[in-house]
């Protein structure tokens, strides 16, 4: 006996339902974008248009479109073109419109002066939605691919070797143009040809070099007040002990530019980065995360492979977003962002700190994770006063929320919405980029609180 089939026949014409409506069910997450978008201020951006040429697309369509993408894992230009024909849900939020990638970058490259406000827009609007109220905050930073190979680095040290060895060829080249016997040119050689490779490849290793020094003035400006501080507290230390502090003295740094010292030449602002596959050039990107909506409540990126000197710009950007989400009450973040002056700095932006001050071994003895620790004297300094607070069980199961909001929203990003590098390259241009796709994740983390509110 046959098994009985659903029919298949692709030869039948049938029409598509006559309205966009009709094509999505109604708890789809095409449609909550287009929800959300339409209840943002784009009059900054509609201003822009002049009226002169042809109909422009729609800056609300355009803005649901990039912010769909983001949320369903599809970033370029070019994809994006193509879904709005491929792709029914695409083409629910373009209104069975196809701008061209040319159009769509234009946009978005239109878009960068407001995208950061936009952001902060979507986390009023899931204010109002009744779902963010700012509590406990989770910091991390993860490293994303720069759009530029870590081959193109140019290190100073081989800059210079480079550069003289250039230097001399057009020398030798200038000497064989001026040589009254042309044979003692090899066949096939154009000798202005070769001169303006050579000028054109030193224009720019002095570009680089120039790059290359003026960070290393960046870095010897900072690494000297840091040394300051340090001599300025061994000498506080003797006169009020009247004994010379234990240990060697800092060392002084030195200045201009180390022979490792490099710049990339494709993404200059990019960064030779520890990964988890090697050292690799890349941006170091941040987000802080509501520990009890995982939404993304704040974010910045960095060319800093360092995570200690990101603190402070997400306090700061906090701050920017409390009139719209409350003051946050606590900031948890690993060991990488540990530093006396980390935590005095959450104080001064009334956050309690919970910064892991050091690594501990897994699966400690019930009594020790049960256990209250002794009293923290009252004249403890802040960092001791946190140790002692990250220690107690009440400590610790705050800490422990870290690993369960942030680095799982750093996972989806990367494995399942699949971003793991810019696109564009310079850091103002990252910076646009990333807060375009945290705001894609918080529209996908927002459409799925909905359905289980």
């Amino acid at each position: 006996m046959s098994g009985r089939f659903v029919s298949v026949d692709r030869d039948t014409a049938y029409l598509l339902p006559p309205s966009v409506q009709e094509w999505l069910p109604g708890n789809h997450l095409a449609r909550f974008v287009v929800e959300i978008v339409e209840q943002l201020d784009l009059s900054e951006l509609t201003r822009a248009y002049r009226g002169r040429g042809s109909d422009a697309f729609h800056p609300a369509m355009m803005v649901a479109l990039l912010f769909y993408g983001c949320a369903t894992g599809v970033f370029s230009s070019r994809k994006l073109e193509r879904a709005t024909f491929d792709s029914v849900a695409m083409r629910y939020v373009a209104a069975n419109q196809h701008p061209d990638h040319d159009t769509i970058a234009d946009f978005r490259t239109r878009l960068r002066k407001e995208v950061k406000a936009l952001f902060v827009q979507i986390l009023g609007v899931a204010r109002q939605m009744g779902v963010v109220k700012l509590g406990n905050v989770s910091l991390d930073g993860t490293k994303v691919h720069a759009n530029a190979s870590k081959h193109s680095a140019l290190s100073w040290e081989h800059a210079c070797k480079i550069e003289a060895q250039l230097q001399a060829e057009v020398e030798q080249l200038l000497r064989l143009a001026e040589a009254a016997d042309q044979a003692a040119i090899p066949d096939g050689m154009s000798v202005p040809d070769e001169l303006q490779r050579r000028e054109e490849r030193l224009a720019a290793i002095a570009q680089a070099k120039a790059q290359i020094e003026a960070r290393a003035a960046e870095r010897y400006a900072r690494e000297r007040a840091a040394y300051e501080q340090k001599m300025a507290a061994r000498q506080a230390q003797e006169e009020r002990t009247g004994r010379k502090p234990g240990g060697p003295a800092p060392a002084p740094p030195e200045p201009g530019p180390q022979p490792k010292d490099q710049v990339n030449l494709t993404d200059a602002d990019s960064r030779i980065m520890p990964t988890a596959d090697g050292f690799e050039q890349a941006y170091n990107a941040q987000a802080a995360v509501d520990t009890v909506t995982m939404l993304i409540v704040a974010q910045h990126v960095s060319e800093h492979p360092n995570d200690k000197q990101e603190v402070e710009p997400a306090l700061e950007n906090l701050d920017a977003v409390a009139a719209v989400v409350g003051k946050a009450a606590a900031l948890i973040a690993d060991n990488g962002y540990f530093s006396t002056d980390n935590v005095e700095a959450c104080h001064a932006h009334a956050v309690e700190p919970y910064l892991a001050a050091g690594r501990e071994a897994h699966s400690p003895p019930l009594a020790e994770r049960l256990s209250e620790p002794a009293r923290v004297a009252q004249d403890a300094s802040a960092v001791d006063r946190m140790k002692h607070r990250l220690r107690t069980p009440a400590g610790r199961a705050v800490y422990a929320t870290r690993k369960c909001t942030v680095e799982p929203t750093f996972g989806i990003i990367k494995s399942v919405l699949g971003f793991r590098q810019f696109l564009l390259r310079g850091l103002q241009a990252v910076r646009h980029e990333w807060t375009l796709v945290c705001i894609g994740w918080n529209l996908k983390r927002l459409h799925t609180l909905r359905l289980a509110a």
